[in-house]
């Protein structure tokens, strides 16, 4: 399938904008994806530290729960994009270029 069939698909044909593309590059999926994973290997990070880590800090494991916060932010702007997904700009039209009465 080459690039012009794929486009030609997404479109169905009618000129509307390419929704999986206005999707691909929303910025909620970016960062969303960033924090979860930094929240992921902070979480791991903390339970590999043992004690040490956690005399630094008065007591508390610092990298546990920062990242099961950045884990919980990340997952927040994920359920987010779903919730409310990007909506691509409508085509101009011929109307548009009237002015108003």
């Amino acid at each position: 399938m080459t690039d012009h069939d794929r486009t030609s698909e997404d479109s169905a044909g009618d000129g509307a904008p390419d929704t999986s593309t206005a999707r691909r590059f929303d910025i909620r999926r970016i960062i969303g994806g960033l924090f979860v994973l930094y929240g992921a290997a902070l979480i791991v990070a903390g339970i590999v530290d043992g004690d040490v880590a956690a005399e630094q800090a008065a007591g508390i494991d610092l990298n546990l729960w920062t990242g099961l916060a950045m884990l919980l932010f990340g997952v927040g702007f994920l359920i987010w994009m779903r919730l409310n997904p990007v909506k691509p700009p409508r085509p101009a039209t011929d109307d548009d270029d009237r002015p108003a009465h």
